[in-house]
């Protein structure tokens, strides 16, 4: 029986998820959009939505929570062949993301299903991306 069991465990380990939860978010902050199977992206979205969340308060307490809970890393793009740090994960989220959904209650992700599909095991893509 299923009782008191919650979330999908992705035949990984729990500390596996944890990292994979961390890794997929931090990509859909950098990128605002992801592309990912529909199982990883139904696990995600509700942990992305509590950081927005976060984000949306603003105070010194809540930039701390999310950064116990993801790990704040640097944003880098090439130019001229060259590296050049953009910022970090976490400004990006209190300073562009948070502000951008201060009118809005809720749904800040939505889920779009690709027609294509995973090369290998043929899993079902979505794009994962901020609304």
């Amino acid at each position: 029986m299923r009782h008191r069991v919650a979330g999908r465990s992705l035949s990984r380990t729990s500390e596996h998820r944890l990292a994979l939860r961390r890794n997929m978010v931090l990509s859909l902050i950098e990128h605002e959009t992801i592309s990912t199977t529909v199982q990883k992206a139904k696990e995600i979205k509700p942990f992305a939505e509590k950081l927005i969340t976060l984000a949306k308060k603003g105070t010194l307490a809540a930039r701390r929570q999310a950064i116990s809970i993801l790990t704040d890393r640097d944003i880098v793009e090439e130019q001229d062949g060259e590296f050049v740090t953009k910022g970090t994960v976490i400004r990006k989220l209190f300073s562009e993301i948070g502000p951008r959904y201060l009118d809005r209650s809720g749904g800040y992700t939505r889920i779009i299903h690709l027609a294509k599909r995973r090369l290998g095991d043929g899993g079902q893509l979505v794009l994962l991306q901020l609304v």
